[in-house]
């Protein structure tokens, strides 16, 4: 049996696969409508990886220019081995990227920005959607109140962390990008368009 990816690089950035757990089901994600693969990589995950094995997989952070938490499930569903490997590349003199739906805080009935102020130094918030009809559509969130609650993540984001991204996927049937990027300038955070089927 092929032993699981838990570190990928692309580029000068260091990816790290820590779940395959996600409460959306995105009709965009590889996971779902091809193969659970990036640049011809498996991120399959069998189990939920420990820390340690993580942490032996990442080798030195600062080997890269960023450490980027982003595999094919959603990183803060397990924020504690989050937060501990975060802190680890902090201290390693290492750079820290969450790649995130925004549901933390829906997820988790908390706010957590303040423990991911801690030990991450940017956030890329996937909104991919201008209104609440698409998001349902594209995105398929099994949580409630997803939508609303992504953006209010958005918007709590930059009081805790100086480096707040909001993406959306240019190709999505109807999603209008500028009216993405009015939603990320409303709430203080920058705006980067996606391509839909390019991924890293």
């Amino acid at each position: 049996m092929q032993k699981p990816v838990l570190a990928y690089t692309i580029g000068d950035k260091r990816y790290l696969n820590i779940t395959d757990r996600c409460t959306l089901h995105c009709t965009f994600c590889p996971k779902f409508c091809s193969t659970p693969q990036v640049h011809e990589i498996d991120l399959s995950l069998p189990r939920r990886p420990e820390v340690g094995e993580i942490i032996d997989a990442l080798g030195d952070p600062s080997d890269y220019r960023e450490v980027v938490f982003c595999g094919f499930g959603e990183p803060t569903l397990r924020l504690k081995p989050l937060l501990e490997i975060a802190s680890h590349i902090k201290n390693h003199n290492g750079r820290v990227r969450v790649n995130t739906d925004g549901l933390a805080n829906l997820v988790h009935k908390r706010n957590v920005l303040p423990e991911l102020a801690s030990c991450v130094d940017a956030l890329s918030v996937s909104m991919n959607a201008d209104t609440e009809t698409l998001y349902r559509q594209h995105c398929q969130p099994a949580l409630a109140g997803s939508y609303q609650a992504m953006l209010d993540f958005l918007q709590l984001a930059p009081v805790y962390i100086d480096k707040v991204t909001a993406t959306a996927i240019d190709g999505l049937d109807s999603v209008n990008i500028d009216a993405c990027r009015q939603l990320a300038e409303q709430r203080n955070v920058t705006f980067r368009r996606r391509v839909l089927d390019v991924v890293g």
